[in-house]
């Protein structure tokens, strides 16, 4: 099989190497680039009899997918699967594995401090010292005893509840389907609306799907106690951007987000630059040392189990 990582993965050469050496010492032809593009024809270019195609967050669009008679198998170093040509993908039989449970520590971490920053004002109290100032209206807020809701009660939705419930915090969910784990650490299920409309801290979970698009909109927002932290380590569409901003700038609520309809930097004149009582992140949820180096090796191991007809984590 010709096996081709069309962007790198984050990790050293020397990881890289071990990794790739289990599939060339298994007699498969191995290529990798050490640069990532969106461009369609060069995309296509490097794919070019590949029956095999690894990747990470870049873009895969239908058009490039359909242009690679090849292709039988796709390894996304990746948790959602958004950014690949599923429809392509379906109409040529061609299986998707993702590395679900890479990041799931990480974004969970990332969620609880962004509410801590919130909570205690962190992020304000740097800026305050940095400026040669003090502690005046810098008083915060416990953890402990908050009510927080998960919306999307996944693998990262889980680990986050386990993590505010060590807090001590009390936890509601609202997910599409629901989970005899959630319910074991806690968690009670609910309606949205009455989730948004009960919960201190609401931290969103959901991968990025037609139905989830703005699933987080004005009519949520506006259920939302005053003061209330809305978390976003999800996908920035999830949340209705210009909604979020408006009620931040009327000081009726905080937010923690490390997401957006794109990565950053913003663009000029982003509804969220400048927002009062919002803390940013810009797309690291993911991203630790222990998180991009797990990701590799299941990208990885995704190919040797389809390679031995026994796939995994597969997305279709």
């Amino acid at each position: 099989m010709h096996i081709v990582l069309m962007e790198p993965l984050g990790i050293t050469e020397e990881r890289l190497a071990g990794l790739s050496a289990q599939l060339t010492e298994l007699g498969h032809s191995f290529r990798a680039y050490d640069s990532f593009t969106t461009d369609a024809e060069e995309l296509k270019e490097r794919a070019r009899g590949a029956e095999i195609l690894m990747i990470a967050n870049h873009p895969l669009p239908d058009a490039v997918i359909r242009e690679l008679p090849a292709l039988q198998f796709i390894s996304v170093a990746f948790v959602g699967i958004d950014h690949v040509g599923v429809q392509a993908c379906r109409e040529r039989n061609i299986g998707i594995s993702n590395t679900g449970g890479y990041c799931d520590d990480a974004v969970a971490e990332l969620a609880v401090g962004l509410a801590l920053d919130c909570l205690r004002n962190i992020s304000r109290g740097n800026e305050a010292v940095q400026r040669g100032g003090g502690k005046a209206g810098l008083q915060g807020h416990e953890l402990a005893g908050r009510t927080v809701g998960i919306v999307g009660t996944g693998a990262i939705g889980c680990r986050t509840a386990e993590l505010f419930k060590a807090f001590r915090c009390r936890l509601i969910g609202y997910s599409r389907t629901q989970r005899q784990e959630a319910q074991a650490l806690g968690i009670r299920y609910c309606g949205l609306n009455e989730l948004m409309a009960e919960a201190d801290i609401i931290s969103v979970h959901t991968p990025l799907t037609p139905e989830t698009r703005g699933l987080i909109g004005r009519e949520q927002i506006g259920l939302m106690k005053e003061g209330a932290i809305l978390i976003n380590t999800a996908r920035g569409p999830v949340v209705d951007t210009e909604a979020l901003a408006e009620a931040l700038r009327a000081g009726r609520i905080c937010a923690g987000t490390d997401v957006y309809e794109a990565d950053p930097p913003l663009p000029e004149g982003h509804p969220l630059l400048g927002t009062p009582g919002l803390v940013c992140t810009p797309h690291v949820g993911f991203d630790t040392r222990e998180s991009i180096d797990r990701r590799a090796g299941m990208a990885f191991e995704n190919v040797l189990a389809w390679l031995a007809g026994r796939p995994i984590r597969s997305m279709l």
